[in-house]
């Protein structure tokens, strides 16, 4: 009788020990963090991209890749590293491509982000340099060493992503997903009726990029002229975040000003922080599901044209090319309030650490 009392005992014992072990593992696995490189063009929007991407504890940022596209590829690069600075973290930078794959690079003239991308704002003399090695050059690597654990985000022309799937034909399968902030499916577009800036800029490299064999979601025009950024959390943001407020408050005046000669009332439209924001809380968006292609040549040049149903499937643009989610619907309040709290560096919100802590 003593001895089965034990065996219940021990057996208990082992039990108790096997489930703490368990939930050591699920808990470790849960505050992993997650990989991510960042494709950009800064920018302000991307500057307040990468900001807000810095600012989220559960990222861990390999690097920042640059390309041409708000200003060249010199002043987006110079513009990438200051931002890491700014931020304290160590953090590489890596220049990607200067010009598209096949279409002639229009002048960008300064309107919306200064001559410096950044508002015209008077920086310090930077101390650190890019790296050595290309932007697609390093993506392929990462991807290599790290097999279906990173996700991109590019909020830039997609030129990098596109030599980086001609470099190394398994780089799309080593890659988890690829957030973009571009395209639009039902909204005109910002350059052209049909076409919007990121994707127009490369049509060559976009239309290889929605073609590629991995997980791509299209944040565009769609959801970001539904959501802004105003002064009145601008201000808030200068006065409560020590390390980016001042810098998020001046290099947004010529960019905010801009949108007030356009008549553009409650601030300016946010973009490319909106993608950051989808792959933190990818609920608070509508999607919608098929294979994307994009015009490359013609007055359509740069328009993304999802096909939607089993018909259009199977005509021959379209046929057998793999599905893109693409975000068409947003909880605008509750994706502003995220964006402000990343931007303050107040995350996770007041609100969610207190119903933790009631459970």
């Amino acid at each position: 009788m003593i001895d089965k009392v034990v065996d219940t005992i021990q057996g208990s014992v082992k039990i108790m020990l096997l489930s703490l072990l368990l939930l050591s593992s699920q808990s470790w696995s849960a505050t992993e963090k997650r990989k991510l490189i960042i494709d950009a063009d800064p920018g302000v929007d991307d500057a307040l991209a990468l900001i807000l991407a810095m600012q989220y504890p559960d990222f861990e940022i390999l690097g920042v890749t640059t390309t041409f596209g708000d200003v060249d590829l010199e002043q987006t690069t110079h513009n990438a590293l200051r931002i890491v600075e700014l931020s304290g973290q160590s953090i590489p930078v890596y220049k990607g491509a200067g010009k598209p794959l096949v279409v002639v690079p229009e002048a960008k003239p300064a309107l919306l982000n200064g001559k410096d991308g950044l508002g015209n704002v008077e920086h310090a003399e930077l101390r650190e340099q890019a790296q050595n090695i290309s932007a697609a050059q390093f993506m392929v690597e990462m991807a290599s060493a790290h097999r279906g654990q990173i996700s991109i985000v590019a909020t830039g022309r997609l030129t990098n992503l596109a030599q980086a799937l001609k470099q190394d034909p398994k780089f799309a399968k080593n890659i988890q997903q690829v957030v973009i902030m571009g395209g639009s499916l039902f909204t005109p577009g910002n350059v052209s009726p049909v076409a919007e800036a990121n994707i127009a800029g490369d049509p060559h490299a976009a239309d290889t990029v929605f073609t590629a064999p991995w997980k791509v979601t299209m944040v565009g025009l769609d959801v970001t002229t539904k959501l802004k950024i105003n002064d009145k959390m601008l201000t808030r943001i200068k006065a409560r975040n020590q390390r980016f407020g001042e810098f998020v408050y001046a290099i947004t005046r010529f960019y905010a000003d801009h949108h007030r000669q356009q008549q553009l009332d409650g601030g300016f439209y946010v973009k490319d922080a909106a993608a950051l924001v989808y792959l933190i809380e990818p609920g608070l968006f509508e999607l919608k599901r098929g294979a994307v292609r994009v015009v490359t040549d013609g007055i359509a040049i740069g328009q993304t044209i999802m096909a939607g149903d089993e018909h259009q499937f199977s005509l021959s643009p379209w046929k057998d090319k793999p599905l893109v989610s693409a975000t068409v619907g947003v909880d605008k309040t509750r994706v502003e309030q995220t964006l402000e709290t990343l931007l303050l560096g107040e995350w996770p919100p007041v609100a969610k650490t207190q119903r933790s802590k009631t459970k």
